[in-house]
Formats: C-alpha cells, structure tokens, sequence
C-alpha cells in the first residue's frame, strides 16, 4: 500500500522497486515542481542517518543522502509542456500565496515502510498541507484549477529516507527502522521551492529556480 493509504503506524505489508518509469517519464526529461528542500538541518540529518544506519542491513534500497533530502509537495509539469511565460507567472503568484503564509515548525519522529518508499511522516500535517494548497492555488489561478495536476486528497507530507528497489515483503524493513529509538527532530520551513528535478540515475535531483519565502 502506498503511504497515503495506510492508516497512521501502518506498513505495508509487501514493497516493490520504486523506480519503474512513470508515465511521461523517460531520462533526460526534466519536470518542474514545488517542494521543500532541507539546506543546514542537522536535526533532521541525524534523524535520517539513524534510519540509514539500519537499513544498510536490510535488502538492497536507494538510501537518499542530505542533500536530496525533500518533502514532496506539488508537481507543475514537464519542462518541455511548460512555457516560459507560465512558469514566471506561477512564481509570482506562488510568492504572494505562500508570502500570507507563516513559517511552519514540524517534527519528524516515526518511519513507515511504504510499498516503494521508507518515509518519515511531518507532524502536525495541517501546516504544511496549507502550503501545498497554497502552490495548487498559485497554479490554478494561471493554467485554470481544473488544470492543477493530482489528486489534493492523497496528500500527506513526509520525507523519504529510502526508496524499495526490489519486489518482496517488507518484513525485513519493518524490522531495521523498528530497531532505531532516535531522538525527534524539529525542522523550521521558512520557505518554498520551485525547481527542475531529473531521476536519470536512481535519485530525484535538483536546481532550484525560484524560492519564495513565507512570511
């Protein structure tokens, strides 16, 4: 089961490989989003070294270092179905959106094993699904509303540490993060990112091209 159907300290029961290629998906092709990217946060660091550290035992995962940490939020479109002209115009109704917006403090103790991905959950959830609709509102308000991508229901927010790269029970996962007792960790989001992101090579990499700060 995906993360956003398991019900609150529910793993999936079986897990398969993560990086099956996606429709509209292919290498080279690049696709331009809202996320939450993770710049100086230790906390959160250590925190996803501990859940690392175990599954170096378990069976073969694409463990994700600090760098491409990151909280999924809002996908926008493929760069080469996206102009210019409309790009610019959701960045700058996504700065005023998110601008009303405060900063929002949120605490990452608990990792669920989801059937592609091993996440920590972002606790409390309702900011920053706030901030999601704020990005989903700033693309409507150009492309149209019934033209915003996914499904705003199936939202909820979390930072991967690991993405499943075979097909199998997810026992063995289950049983590496339950072996780690870590302390929380508290991360402030100050800001919003837009990027251009790639997974030519079995990770979701990045260049930021607008950051809009909250508050």
């Amino acid at each position: 089961m995906s993360f956003a159907d398991l019900a609150p300290g529910q793993h999936a029961g079986h897990v398969r490989d993560h990086w099956w290629w996606r429709p509209g998906w292919r290498v080279g092709r690049r696709f331009y989003a809202f996320h939450v990217t993770f710049e100086d946060q230790p906390e959160l660091y250590r925190l996803a070294d501990s859940y690392r550290s175990a599954l170096a035992a378990a069976p073969a995962a694409t463990l994700i270092p600090d760098q491409w940490l990151h909280l999924t939020m809002q996908g926008i479109g493929f760069t080469d179905e996206t102009s210019d002209a409309t790009l610019a115009a959701i960045i700058e109704e996504a700065g005023k959106q998110l601008a009303q917006l405060p900063a929002v403090a949120v605490e990452f103790r608990e990792i669920v094993v989801a059937d592609e991905a091993i996440v920590m959950p972002a606790l409390p959830a309702k900011p920053v699904q706030r901030l999601r609709a704020a990005t989903r509102t700033a693309i409507g308000h150009v492309v149209g509303e019934d033209q915003v991508p996914e499904d705003p229901s199936r939202f909820r927010p979390h930072v991967s540490v690991a993405y499943l790269t075979t097909d199998g029970p997810s026992e063995p996962y289950v049983q590496a993060v339950q072996s780690v007792a870590p302390e929380p960790a508290t991360v402030s989001i100050s800001h919003v990112d837009l990027i251009e992101m790639h997974r030519d090579r079995h990770m979701y990499e990045w260049q930021v091209i607008a950051r809009m700060p909250l508050g």
